[in-house]
């Protein structure tokens, strides 16, 4: 900027999957970029499953969000390659599929709709026994009704994701500027930067907020919102679970998902409650309750950790990735900034862009978002999957 402070083609608020995918995609392309974020990966990514299961994690009203995620689903083999290449990390990506398993008569019933539904979409589901269930995983309980694979889910550790982004995006000569966000600097009405919580601008000519269910924070009336999860990690012997387990146990949806080294993540509340970041004793007895109905091993495992994390939910369960528009004005007492002396590209990219209201599937959703916004800020073609994803649909 025309005051000495630093200046990049983008800058991205929020180091969670999203953010730092989007990122690192963006510096590949051979734009300047920073992220701006306190703590790195330490929000709903640090705490969340790595579940990459469009197909088992279907409803009967979000067919949108289901084509979103099979497009990110199948972009993940690829990203996976890349970033594995680029960091030198393994992320632990495993495709052995959803094992979806029912304990009581009603549960049997409403996976056996659930099926049905997921034929009549064309997806790939194999129905199977109680016996079916426990020949694939040894270690269910004998009152397992009966289930359904989803061999297409994947899954991958998001620890490792995170840890192999930024890895990446330090290779491609990106920035991390571990401070707190304070607001968006502006130079009239439009968006030249991003003010830190210590007054200091730092200067872009795009911002993409990736802030998760702190976006509002940042870009005031996002209708995001923070939905609290509880979940635990065990550990045990390797080989304990061979492919994520989903549950429902008297209506109640469990998960386990099994890692490579023996750790196996179990969740996870859903609770709206704001940013309570209590752990308490109500959610993990029913996290592990209904877990040892469908595994009863579960109990011989260690406690090794317990951990909070806030989904950013939208209304409509899809995530906001795209231009902001209507929201480039300036608030009350913000001062402006200067927008540098970088001369912008032809056709000038969008000043302010969101990519965040990812709920429970942000880590699946992060290279279909990543390249999204990449493409929003070069110009190239954008996924047409992506236009449901709008931010502006909330405000028609």
């Amino acid at each position: 900027m025309s005051d000495g402070s630093p200046y990049y083609d983008v800058a991205v608020v929020g180091a969670g999957v999203a953010g730092l995918s989007v990122a690192w995609r963006t510096a590949r392309r051979g734009l300047s970029v920073v992220v701006v974020d306190p703590s790195p990966g330490s929000g709903a990514t640090h705490a969340s499953a790595g579940m990459l299961a469009p197909v088992s994690e279907v409803t009967y009203t979000e067919q949108p969000l289901l084509r979103l995620g099979l497009a990110s689903l199948a972009m993940w083999p690829a990203f996976r390659d890349d970033l594995e290449g680029e960091s030198g990390e393994d992320l632990d990506y495993r495709t052995d599929g959803t094992l979806d398993v029912a304990y009581g008569t009603d549960d049997m019933a409403y996976l056996d709709d659930l099926a049905s539904f997921e034929e009549s979409l064309g997806l790939r589901v194999e129905r199977l026994t109680g016996r079916g269930c426990r020949a694939l995983e040894p270690m269910l309980s004998p009152s397992v009704r009966g289930g359904l694979l989803a061999r297409d889910d994947a899954w991958v550790n998001p620890r490792r994701v995170v840890s192999a982004l930024l890895a990446a995006l330090a290779k491609a000569g990106g920035t991390v500027v571990t401070e707190q966000a304070g607001g968006l600097a502006f130079d009239g009405d439009r968006v030249v930067g991003v003010r830190l919580a210590s007054g200091q601008v730092i200067g872009a000519t795009s911002v993409v907020v990736a802030a998760g269910p702190w976006s509002p924070s940042l870009v005031p009336g996002l209708p995001i919102r923070p939905i609290k999860g509880q979940i635990l990690r065990l550990r045990g012997p390797e080989g304990f679970l061979t492919r994520c387990v989903r549950g429902l146990v008297h209506g109640a949806p469990a998960y386990l998902v099994p890692r490579g080294d023996g750790e196996i993540t179990l969740g996870a509340t859903m609770e709206e409650m704001g940013f309570d970041g209590r752990v308490t004793a109500g959610g993990v007895y029913e996290l592990l309750r209904d877990a040892r109905e469908l595994v009863p091993g579960v109990t011989e495992l260690e406690l090794s950790e317990t951990t909070v994390g806030f989904r950013p939910g939208t209304p409509d369960n899809l995530p906001l990735i795209g231009p902001l528009r209507g929201t480039g004005s300036r608030g009350p007492g913000e001062p402006a900034a200067s927008a540098g002396p970088a001369a912008p590209r032809s056709p000038r990219p969008p000043d302010l862009l969101a990519a965040t209201g990812h709920h429970r599937a942000g880590v699946l959703l992060a290279p279909i978002t990543a390249d999204a916004i990449a493409a929003f800020l070069t110009g190239d073609p954008v996924p047409q999957v992506v236009e449901s994803c709008d931010p502006g649909r909330f405000s028609r």
